[in-house]
């Protein structure tokens, strides 16, 4: 599913499913004007073992009242937090190639940073359209277009998911061994109680004689 859907031809939003469950990964082409006075910031995400952020910038759509926000990429922040917006515009991006996805179905507790409205924590949907001044489509698009202009001032972009196993079977042979090391110690604990109490215990006295 996730093969045939990133093989798709590039379609415009319109042409999107409605239900953005059967619309999540399609390729789909951005026509508009990005609007960096409302981006906003995804913080705590790491890249290639570095602190960063993603830049979340709404894309307004000619003839739409509802924005499309994209995650433009990923850029490098010391505290994983805090990052100069103004760098990394790219003025002349007017068209975004991208694949979809879902906001997470779920709105969660304490999602913006004290302080920094345009922070978030995670990808809250209601977060999100509390801070925009206008309606957002209910998906996001994660930007793919390659780099235009020097490559120091546009975001790394994010690579489509991965079509392997990723790292679950070495999770669960992670989680094996330290189950049958558990168990081992377990057995070795029990043998080691049970031996302690067979040299303590106490021979019967013997008669004595009358």
């Amino acid at each position: 599913m996730v093969a045939s859907r990133l093989d798709s031809a590039m379609v415009a939003p319109g042409e999107l499913p409605s239900d953005t469950a059967l619309a999540r990964l399609r390729k789909v082409l951005l026509v508009g004007t990005l609007d960096y006075d409302n981006e906003m910031v995804l913080s705590s995400r790491g890249y290639n073992g570095s602190p960063g952020v993603y830049l979340l910038t709404p894309m307004r759509i000619p003839g739409s009242d509802t924005a499309i926000l994209v995650n433009r990429g990923w850029v490098y922040a010391p505290d994983a937090m805090t990052v100069e917006l103004e760098r990394w515009r790219e003025p002349s991006l007017d068209s975004i190639q991208g694949f979809v996805n879902v906001f997470p179905p779920t709105s969660v507790a304490e999602s913006v940073v004290p302080d920094q409205p345009r922070t978030l924590r995670s990808l809250d949907p209601l977060a999100v359209a509390a801070a925009m001044p206008y309606p957002i489509a209910p998906y996001y698009v994660v930007a793919t277009t390659p780099a235009i202009g020097a490559r120091d001032s546009v975001p790394a972009r994010l690579p489509a998911p991965r079509l392997d196993e990723g790292p679950h079977k070495s999770y669960a042979l992670q989680w094996a061994a330290f189950a049958l090391i558990a168990f081992g110690g377990a057995v070795a604990v029990w043998r080691s109680g049970r031996s302690g109490r067979e040299e303590r215990v106490v021979p019967p006295a013997p008669d004595l004689p009358h």
